[in-house]
């Protein structure tokens, strides 16, 4: 069996806003915006429907998978979503990119011997250095670097 993991689900309370951030803000690339409303009038209808529902998909520059928002298409609580992975080959350079493009980012850190650390992993090992941001909700990202995948993940 053949499966792809394709689209994450984010709780976000306002969809303009987050749409704002992760498409403006992130460069993330918008894929659809979606409602009921906006089906029934590409379709003609004089009454189009309801404004109880629409999605949003964004995609991470380089990702195959993607991320939905919207407005009745999850049950959890915006800003429950935690930890969620990006993956860079230069976590340096990321961050630059980040902080210019006005996101509040982390300082990098790494896990040591007394748990997590501030700084990138000494010998820059990957899998080993990490940053982190939050989405205007409060889901949060994070982002590791990692140069060289293990075997069977290239």
């Amino acid at each position: 069996m053949d499966l792809k993991f394709e689209a994450v689900v984010i709780p976000v309370s306002d969809v303009d806003r987050a749409k704002a951030f992760y498409a403006d803000t992130l460069g993330w690339r918008e894929d659809i915006d979606y409602s009921a409303a906006s089906y029934g009038e590409a379709i003609g209808f004089r009454n189009p429907g309801s404004d109880s529902y629409r999605i949003v998909q964004l995609t991470p520059p380089g990702s195959a998978c993607s991320i939905h928002i919207g407005k009745g298409v999850s049950y959890a609580e915006p800003g429950s979503f935690k930890n969620m992975h990006l993956v860079t080959s230069d976590l340096v350079a990321t961050r630059e990119d980040l902080v210019k493009r006005g996101v509040a980012v982390s300082e990098p850190f790494h896990f040591g011997p007394e748990g997590k650390t501030p700084g990138l992993e000494p010998s820059r090992a990957d899998y080993s250095s990490y940053l982190t941001f939050d989405d205007p909700d409060g889901n949060t990202w994070v982002v590791q670097e990692i140069v060289k995948r293990l075997p069977g993940r290239e």
